[in-house]
C-alpha cells in the first residue's frame, strides 16, 4: 500500500515520502502528514524476536513506501550502529513502578539521536530520488538537544550544510558546550538573543520567505529542516514505542494485546505524537500522558480546548521543554478537524495573529486518549531525589517531569496499567540540576566535578559525549538578534 503525504494547510495535493522529507515544510507553511496511518500487521511474537534495526525496518517501511528495501535498510544500518553505547539501542529500565524507555544512548545522550541519526541518510537518499542538484541547507532551531544531535548527524555529510540557532541563555551549560565545540566543515551554530520560540519562528519565517528561497536557488542551495516539523524526524520516533512494547512482551512483563500507558515529557509535541501514531497503527496503548513543566500551555489546552501562548515564558531546569508554540500539535489539530486544511489554517492564523485558538467541543471530546498535567520546578527536583533515594536510579530533569506527572495521573485515576515513561535525556546532560536536586551540597562543585560525582553515585560510566567536551575548544561563538537571522544565514552561505 502506497502512503502519500499532504500538507496540513494545503489542498489535496499529495507527494511521496521522499519529497516530503526533502522539503521539510510545505510551501504553504503547513506540515506534511500521511494520508492514512498504516496498520502494524506483524504479530507481537515476531516483533519481540527482532533487533531494534529490524523493528525500525518493519515500522518505517510502512510509512516510507517510495524507498526501496535496500535504500531503507542501508539508512537504518548506518544510523543505528556503534554511535549507540548499547546494542539494544533503546533499553528499558524497570524502576519505581514503571518502565523507563532510555532514549539517550546515542552520540549526544538525548532522545533526539533516535531520529537524527537516521535523518541525514533519509534526506540524502530523498535528494537522489528526487534528482535534487542543489546543496541542501539544514536550518534548525533548538531548545538544546536537536541542535547537537542534528549537527552530529550531518557533520561532513556530502551535499549538506547545517545551521543551528539556539537561545543564548536558554540551554544548559553542557548542552551549550556540546554545540559550540561541534566539529565538521559544514556545521554552523549561532546563538540568538531571545527564547526558543523566537528561534523557531525565525527559522519558519526564513523557510516561508519566497525571495530568499529564490536567492538560495540561484546560488545552488535549497533549505530543508531537521526539526520535528520534518516527517523524516517523526516516523523514526514511532519505532521505539513499538520496540518498547515488543520488549515488554518478550520479557514476559505483559500478555499479548495487554494495554499499556505511555508518559512523555513534552514541549514541541513530536515525541508524544509519535506514540499517538503508534497507537493508531494498532499498538495496544491506552492513555497518552502528556507531561509539561511550568510552561504548561499543553496542560491548559487538554483541560480547556484553548491553546494560548500569551503568557510568561519561564526558564526551567528542563529547558528542552521550555516551549510555548508546540509545532507538532498542528498535525493533531488537522486530524481533529477531520483533515480539513481550511479549518486548520484558521486555527493556525489565529495562533499567529492573536496568540491563541479554541477547538470545538467535539474536537476536545476526541482528545480522550490524552491526559495532560504538569510538574513544578519543586516537584521535578523532589522526584529526582525521591527516585534516587528509593531505588538508586538517577533520572534527568525532563524524565523527572514525566515521572512526577505519572504519580499525579495514578493518584487521580487509580489506573494500575503497566506504564512506559519516555526517558528523554541522560542525567549527565543536566548534571548540575540533577545533582543539586539530590543534595544541596553539590552546589559548590564545578560542572565536570559534578559529572564525576554523578558517575560515582549512579554507578554508571561517564558517557563519551561528555568526556569529549571536557577539553574541546570552542569553534562557534556567533550571537545575533532575532531579526538578523536571515542576514547571518546568507553570510554563512556566502550569498
Amino acid at each position: 500500500m502506497e502512503i502519500l503525504y499532504k500538507s496540513t494547510r494545503g489542498n489535496n495535493e499529495t507527494v511521496p515520502a521522499s519529497a516530503a522529507i526533502l522539503k521539510g515544510l510545505s510551501e504553504d507553511g503547513g506540515l506534511f502528514v500521511p494520508t492514512q496511518i498504516p496498520a502494524l500487521d506483524t504479530d507481537i511474537e515476531t516483533l519481540s524476536g527482532m533487533s531494534y534495526q529490524e523493528v525500525a525496518y518493519t515500522v518505517m517501511s510502512k510509512f516510507l513506501t517510495d524507498f526501496t528495501e535496500d535504500e531503507l535498510k542501508d539508512c537504518i544500518a548506518r544510523a543505528y550502529d556503534k554511535k549507540f553505547d548499547t546494542e539494544v539501542i533503546a533499553p528499558l529500565a524497570k524502576s519505581d513502578g514503571a518502565y523507563y524507555l532510555e532514549l539517550f544512548h546515542g552520540s549526544t545522550i538525548a532522545f533526539k539521536d533516535m531520529a537524527l541519526s537516521i535523518l541525514p541518510y533519509l534526506l540524502t537518499t530523498s535528494a537522489k530520488k528526487n534528482h535534487a542538484e542543489n546543496e541542501i541547507v539544514i536550518l534548525t532551531a533548538t531548545s538544546g538537544d536537536t541542535g547537537k544531535a542534528a549537527m552530529a548527524g550531518f557533520a561532513d555529510v556530502p551535499g549538506t550544510k547545517i545551521i543551528v540557532f539556539y537561545p543564548k541563555d536558554g540551554v544548559s551549560p553542557i548542552q551549550e558546550k556540546q554545540m559550540v565545540t561541534q566539529k565538521g566543515k559544514n556545521t554552523y551554530v549561532v546563538s540568538i538573543r531571545g527564547n526558543f520560540d523566537d528561534a523557531q519562528t525565525g527559522v519558519k519565517n526564513i523557510f516561508n520567505d519566497k525571495n530568499m528561497t529564490e536567492e538560495l536557488d540561484g546560488a545552488g542551495f535549497q533549505f530543508s529542516s531537521a526539526n520535528s516539523i520534518n516527517i523524516g524526524r517523526l516516523v523514526p520516533q514511532i519505532v521505539y514505542y513499538v520496540y518498547a512494547y515488543a520488549t515488554l512482551y518478550g520479557n514476559g512483563e505483559i500478555e499479548k494485546d495487554e494495554k499499556i500507558n505511555v508518559v512523555v515529557p513534552t514541549g514541541n509535541f513530536g515525541n508524544i505524537l509519535a506514540a499517538f501514531y503508534a497507537k493508531n497503527m494498532g499498538l495496544p496503548i491506552d492513555k497518552l500522558i502528556c507531561a509539561s513543566n511550568d510552561n504548561k500551555v499543553l496542560f491548559d489546552f487538554f483541560r480547556t480546548g484553548t491553546y494560548d501562548k500569551n503568557r510568561e515564558f519561564i526558564l526551567t531546569t528542563s529547558p528542552s521543554m521550555d516551549i510555548l508554540i508546540s509545532s507538532n500539535l498542528e498535525r493533531l489539530i488537522f486530524r481533529l478537524t477531520g483533515n480539513d486544511a481550511k479549518k486548520n489554517q484558521e486555527f493556525m492564523d489565529s495562533l499567529k495573529t492573536e496568540g491563541k485558538y479554541t477547538i470545538t467541543g467535539e474536537m476536545l471530546e476526541e482528545l480522550k486518549d490524552f491526559y495532560g498535567n504538569y510538574a513544578s520546578e519543586k516537584e521535578t527536583a523532589e522526584t529526582i531525589k525521591r527516585i534516587y533515594e528509593d531505588t538508586g536510579y538517577v533520572i534527568d530533569t525532563h524524565t523527572a517531569v514525566a515521572a512526577a506527572v505519572y504519580e499525579k495521573y495514578k493518584e487521580e485515576t487509580k489506573d494500575g496499567k503497566k506504564t512506559v515513561i519516555a526517558s528523554t535525556a541522560s542525567p549527565y546532560k543536566f548534571t548540575r540540576s540533577v545533582m543539586e536536586a539530590i543534595d544541596e551540597k553539590y552546589a559548590s562543585m564545578g560542572d565536570f566535578e559534578l559529572v564525576d560525582e554523578l558517575s560515582k553515585i549512579s554507578n554508571t560510566p561517564v558517557p563519551n559525549a561528555i568526556e569529549e567536551i571536557r577539553t574541546a575548544p570552542v569553534l562557534h561563538n556567533t550571537t545575533v538578534e532575532v531579526e538578523e537571522m536571515p542576514k547571518i544565514v546568507k553570510k554563512i552561505l556566502g550569498i
